[in-house]
């Protein structure tokens, strides 16, 4: 089963594929679709909608993860956050690929096994879980392999649910 897992954002959103088959993960590709602040926000989305859409074709997931949207104090970053995930999810609805939303917390979990886990634990983790080479860059690379791996875990564990 191949799982993607999305880290949002206008200017950086992240991807990663991650195969699960006989209790394995294995990284596929990943890496970060980048847009310039210099851009009209539409052709930045038009951007992000555009390379994701190419890359869903080219694999074919089965699922996509992606992180429920998470705002502190800074809610103006939310707006962009949001609009890049309505991209996303749009891009999902037309490949007919089913959603696994997780929280930030979620995604340590699954990950570390402790949902507080700070971002360098998280990173060191996918780096061990996937056997790669050097930890992923940048971060939100990182954060979507993390969510990719949730998403391959939280879809097999419904697979297993509903078998039974």
């Amino acid at each position: 089963m191949l799982a993607l897992g999305i880290d949002p954002g206008t200017a950086i959103c992240g991807y990663g594929f991650v195969e699960y088959s006989g209790g394995r993960l294995i990284a596929k590709d990943y890496g970060a679709i980048t847009t310039s602040p210099k851009a009209l926000m539409q052709d930045r989305l038009l951007k992000i909608h555009t390379e994701l859409d190419a890359l869903i074709k080219k694999y074919r997931p089965e699922v996509m993860g992606i992180e429920k949207l998470f705002f502190g104090r800074n809610a103006t970053t939310a707006i962009p956050v949001g609009q890049a995930r309505g991209i996303v999810l749009l891009c999902a609805a037309q490949n007919n690929l089913d959603i696994v939303e997780m929280t930030p917390n979620e995604v340590k979990m699954s990950i570390t096994g402790y949902g507080g886990s700070k971002k360098d634990q998280v990173i060191f983790m996918v780096t061990r879980i996937l056997n790669l080479p050097e930890p992923p860059k940048p971060d939100d690379t990182a954060d979507a392999l993390a969510i990719a791996i949730g998403a391959a875990y939280e879809s097999q564990s419904l697979a297993r649910r509903n078998f039974l």
